[in-house]
């Protein structure tokens, strides 16, 4: 079976202090997605170009200190594609797809990193820009090839997908007009929600980051904010997903399908 993980690392320098490598060098997955690298070409290389054994390939922002994707792999990509083609969004370092094609199969598998709204008025409506670009892209990628992307989202879905779902009607990442997209993302794209497909009724063990503020991670008042969404013919095969706990790397905790 092939294994997938996605994590938000909050920084690749930090993720690895805390034992990172190690835990992926037992679990042995075939490609880890990594959001939030926080990190350029030059902090990474000789130091993180691999991870437990597979190769990193990276879109990373121009901003010092800010966002970064990266995707590590077992296997060798025919080709990959670094941002979506976005003028403003690609400067942010969101998008790194490998593709993996043969004469009679086209996959790709994608680390995302979507914009929160959370900083402010301004962050918010970029987000709102961000998802009005993507949803063509990803409707568009799929009329031509299958796909998984993972990453952190930053959006909770549905109700039972963080702890305090009616205190936060009204803040970013659990906004209508976000949870509304994911919808449309689901119906009309037609990508699927793995995890909701192999659990779709779990609600204290689906979370996936927790706040840094009080005890929210002692207490679980957590978030599902990342996602393995892919095309139905790869969702079909999935067989098992599991949200790591046992250490945290990070605040976020990885998600494995």
């Amino acid at each position: 079976m092939f294994k997938l993980t996605s994590l938000n690392l909050n920084g690749i320098r930090s993720a690895t202090s805390k034992g990172l490598e190690a835990w992926a060098t037992q679990v042995k997955p075939d490609c880890i997605c990594v959001q939030e690298v926080k990190a350029q070409a030059d902090d990474v290389k000789g130091r993180f170009e691999q991870l437990a054994g597979l190769r990193g390939y990276f879109h990373f922002a121009e901003k010092k200190g800010y966002s970064g994707v990266g995707l590590y792999s077992r296997f060798e990509p025919s080709d990959v594609i670094v941002g979506y083609g976005s003028s403003e969004f690609d400067a942010e370092g969101r998008y790194v797809e490998l593709r993996f094609d043969t004469p009679s199969s086209k996959h790709s598998i994608i680390s995302a990193y979507f914009p929160s709204g959370s900083s402010g008025e301004d962050r918010q409506l970029a987000k709102y820009r961000f998802l009005d670009e993507f949803f063509p892209h990803l409707h568009g990628l799929k009329a031509t090839r299958d796909f998984i992307l993972c990453g952190d989202v930053n959006i909770a879905h549905q109700e039972i997908d963080l702890k305090n779902w009616k205190g936060n009607r009204k803040n970013s990442g659990f906004l209508p007009e976000e949870r509304a997209w994911m919808t449309r993302l689901l119906n009309e794209a037609g990508l699927v929600d793995v995890y909701r497909q192999l659990h779709p009724s779990t609600t204290d063990e689906a979370y996936t980051w927790w706040s840094n503020r009080g005890q929210a991670y002692a207490k679980n008042v957590g978030w599902r904010l990342d996602y393995h969404l892919a095309t139905p013919g790869l969702a079909s095969g999935a067989r098992s997903a599991a949200i790591y706990k046992g250490e945290k790397f990070s605040d976020h905790a990885p998600l494995t399908i």
